[in-house]
Formats: structure tokens, C-alpha cells, sequence
């Protein structure tokens, strides 16, 4: 059975990926589980820069066909941020805790009134192979920033804990939604459905 690496170091990324690739007859495995540490420095300007360059290097690394990930939150009222500073958003040169992110986020959006709250969960994937094939595809969840976070938290994903979807009063948080519900706005499974042609094709 063929590897296909899932090249990221958040853990619900990966439980995610895995999730949504699990019918695949191949095998998936993790950064950790071929012995990968390094991290890759996010230089691409874009969701789609950054998802290629993580793909590329962790495929060259490991030798194995990989999925890189990249994506973040958009906010209207400021113009598309955090978008790719999504999880540097404050100190830059670390990564910002969950709890930090929400925080700010609300700090940034304080007296913003409900109808220019408008927001985005954008995803972007990238397939990469050894031999230097490359295919993206990306997705998006829509919603507006609520008044007040979720009580709900799901690590490494701040951003869900104040996405609120209006169509059907919840949260974009995974301990909210239910599995049907998640299956139908999960924006990383909407991209990884345009993807799951070209993997198999690639793979199987």
C-alpha cells in the first residue's frame, strides 16, 4: 500500500485530513511518524505559496507524495485579516496561543456593528509527488464574528470559537455541529473532496 504524508504539526489538522482521506486505500501517515521536526518558514504571500511550499519540502524531505495545508481567518471589516498571519497575528515572530487569538480578535472587532461582521475560514491544500507533480484546491466556510466566543474550544482552532454560522444559529466548532452539519460546511473537507480525484488517480 502507497504512503501519502500529511505534512502539518497541528495535531487537528491532521486528525481532520485523516478523517476525510480515511477511504482512501493508502496509507496516511504523519511528520512525526517518518521522523520529519523541522518546520518549513511561511514565506509565500498567499494561502496557496504556502501550502505548495510546505508540500514541496516535506515531499522532497520524505520522499513520498504529501499533502500541504495552509489557510486561516478573513475578516471583512479589516480588509481580509488575519488571513495568512492567521496564527501570528500579534507577536510575529511566535505563534500565538488559541486563547490569545480570540482574544484579540474581539479586541479588533470591538464596536464593529453585526451587519459588518462578516468572516471566512479559508483552506487551501496542496498535492505534491516526488516527480514534481503539483494540484491545489481550496474552499471556504462563511459566517460573522460573534459578540462572544463559543464556551466550546477545539485545540488549534481558535477561529472556530468565533465563527458563528447563521444559517443554523451554531458555532463553526466541531463539538457543536453535528456530524451531518460538519460534513456539510467543513471547509478543509470541501477541499479535499476536489483533491481526492487526483490522489487516487496519482496513488491508486
Amino acid at each position: 500500500m502507497k504512503k501519502l504524508l500529511i505534512a502539518t504539526s497541528n495535531p487537528g489538522k491532521f486528525g481532520e485530513i485523516s478523517h476525510y482521506l480515511s477511504d482512501l486505500p493508502v496509507e496516511l501517515v504523519s511528520l512525526k511518524d517518518v521522523g520529519i521536526t523541522d518546520k518549513v518558514e511561511e514565506t509565500g504571500a498567499t494561502f496557496e505559496e504556502n501550502a505548495i511550499l510546505k508540500a514541496k519540502h516535506y515531499s522532497s524531505e520524505s520522499g513520498l507524495p504529501t499533502i500541504g495545508d495552509d489557510g486561516g481567518f478573513e475578516i471583512d471589516a479589516l480588509n481580509g485579516e488575519p488571513g495568512v498571519k492567521s496564527h501570528r497575528w500579534i507577536h510575529g515572530d511566535r505563534e500565538d496561543s488559541d486563547e490569545e487569538l480570540i482574544a484579540y480578535t474581539f479586541q479588533k472587532m470591538k464596536g464593529v456593528p453585526a451587519e459588518k461582521r462578516g468572516a471566512q475560514l479559508r483552506a487551501v491544500l496542496a498535492f505534491v509527488t516526488p516527480e514534481g507533480f503539483v494540484v491545489t484546491a481550496e474552499a471556504s466556510t462563511r459566517g460573522v464574528i460573534a459578540l462572544t466566543p463559543s464556551e466550546q474550544r477545539s485545540e488549534g482552532f481558535p477561529y472556530r470559537s468565533i465563527l458563528f454560522l447563521p444559517k443554523i444559529n451554531k458555532y463553526y466548532n466541531a463539538h457543536e455541529l453535528t456530524d451531518e452539519e460538519n460534513e456539510v460546511y467543513n471547509h478543509r473537507k470541501k477541499a479535499l473532496s476536489e483533491l481526492k480525484p487526483v490522489i487516487i488517480k496519482a496513488l491508486c
